[in-house]
């Protein structure tokens, strides 16, 4: 595919076609080798298909106006929509068991639920994998037991003591003043006087307006101080919160009055990277999902006040989950005997390692996911039915001048393990941070859709 400039340049024929290529796909800035990349380029340019009305519906922004996925931010999310979208394509029936290997938030398990086919999720932060099972929980509850309830525990917060979190984090202690902290914690404290599953339910509420009444703004790769945002009160934002919840129960049971008799998801905190204890009903025959991408997000740190506040106790129970999730964040622990498991990850880890890098740890970021990643993609083919479908979204990256064809490089991957690459669907184009513009001019970096197949 090329862009209308790459055109210009070869009217002109001041480059080569091979010049052109490398120009245009940002390969080869640093007068590194860029053989396997353009091999993979030149492999996959059938399989393209823009897709660009799909935008919005890789990322949250698609979830703002769907009831109760909007109650929470999770920014890695994608939409309710494209759920939808690809159940459609592939004729999802009763008889499918949709499957979603990083489940996140649940949003393919909500969309499936809805369309009462049974589904999986299997979710490696423990935050992610509660807010996947208590959507489900809240979508069946009546918005008298939320009001009653609610009303409930304002008359008891004040006489709480202040329930623990994990304050030895220091982001804990910077996110909120003293007043504020005390306060969620007595809030804290007066949910767990309930039953499940209200207790979950508003132990949700608590965690989804955390950002609202800190001093923090997560907008970007880490959370960020922002020194003249105006926090909220607890109370005033648990409120607000109930109301909007509220809201949106009688908007669920308007758009959906079949809900109570759509089968309810099944959601581990486990690892997609071995499947062997999860327990399927039957081997999926969808896999609708996204990973993190390749880009040094750190999820432990997105969402560092939320496991703070109920799934780890202190800093070294963060840390040893930080260690464990798949490997895309600078942290990661990567053994000396690990190595490049494609040579499109060995072509961009040889040239990395001789630039000075902003972290030097780039390189062995990279060895690691991909390797991660292969280790999923063989379970998934363990695991589905043959002839089941895939649809994957992942985002290329780009380091110091350098793009990474994640989506390419993933479709050689799967197709070492049981798959077949059907269509590679470009959802948008990124652009890159102001610094990679500065040194080494823009190219547009794809977020894609990787539609697969397993074979028999």
């Amino acid at each position: 595919m090329r862009t209308t400039n790459s055109r210009k340049v070869a009217e002109s024929n001041v480059f080569s076609k091979k010049e052109i290529t490398k120009k245009v796909l940002g390969f080869g800035v640093n007068k590194g080798p860029t053989v396997a990349r353009l091999s993979l380029e030149e492999k996959y340019k059938t399989f393209f298909e823009e897709k660009l009305e799909l935008a919005n519906d890789v990322s949250y922004v698609g979830n703002k106006k769907i009831p109760l996925l909007r109650l929470y931010r999770y920014k890695e999310a994608f939409s309710f929509n494209l759920v939808n979208y690809f159940l459609d394509a592939f004729k999802a029936s009763y008889n499918d068991i949709v499957f979603d290997p990083f489940a996140g938030m649940g949003t393919t398990l909500f969309a499936s639920m809805l369309r009462r086919l049974p589904s999986v999720g299997v979710e490696r932060l423990p935050f992610a994998a509660f807010v996947s099972e208590v959507l489900v929980k809240l979508a069946k509850c009546s918005p008298t037991e939320i009001s009653t309830t609610f009303r409930r525990l304002c008359e008891i917060v004040d006489k709480c003591s202040p329930a623990p979190v994990a304050s030895d984090v220091n982001l804990v202690s910077i996110a909120f003043d003293e007043p504020t902290l005390v306060r969620l914690q007595k809030w804290k404290a007066a949910i767990q006087t309930l039953d499940s599953p209200l207790q979950d339910i508003f132990l949700f509420l608590l965690l989804s307006i955390l950002e609202s009444t800190s001093q923090i703004s997560n907008d970007g790769q880490f959370p960020r101080i922002k020194k003249d945002k105006k926090p909220l009160w607890p109370d005033e934002a648990l409120q607000g919160k109930v109301i909007q919840t509220l809201s949106d129960l009688i908007t669920v049971r308007s758009l959906w009055p079949h809900l109570d008799n759509c089968p309810e998801p099944k959601v581990y905190v486990g690892d997609t990277r071995d499947l062997s204890s999860i327990e399927f009903d039957g081997a999926p025959s969808i896999i609708i999902t996204s990973p993190p991408y390749p880009n040094r997000y750190d999820y432990t740190r997105s969402y560092c006040l939320e496991l703070c506040f109920h799934f780890v106790q202190n800093f070294s129970e963060l840390r040893e989950l930080r260690m464990n999730l798949l490997r895309s964040h600078i942290e990661a622990r990567v053994h000396p005997d690990e190595s490049p498991c494609h040579p499109g990850v060995e072509e961009v880890v040889q040239i990395l390692k001789g630039q000075k890098l902003n972290n030097p740890r780039i390189p062995l970021m990279l060895i690691a996911y991909f390797l991660d990643m292969e280790r999923a993609i063989r379970e998934w083919s363990r695991v589905m039915r043959p002839g089941g479908r895939v649809a994957l979204v992942v985002d290329n990256v780009r380091f110091h001048g350098e793009v990474i064809p994640v989506d390419l490089i993933l479709c050689d991957l799967a197709e070492q393990h049981g798959f077949v690459t059907e269509k590679i669907l470009i959802a948008r184009y990124k652009g890159n941070s102001s610094q990679q513009m500065g040194r080494f001019k823009r190219v547009r970096v794809r977020e894609s859709i990787l539609l697969w197949r397993k074979t028999l």
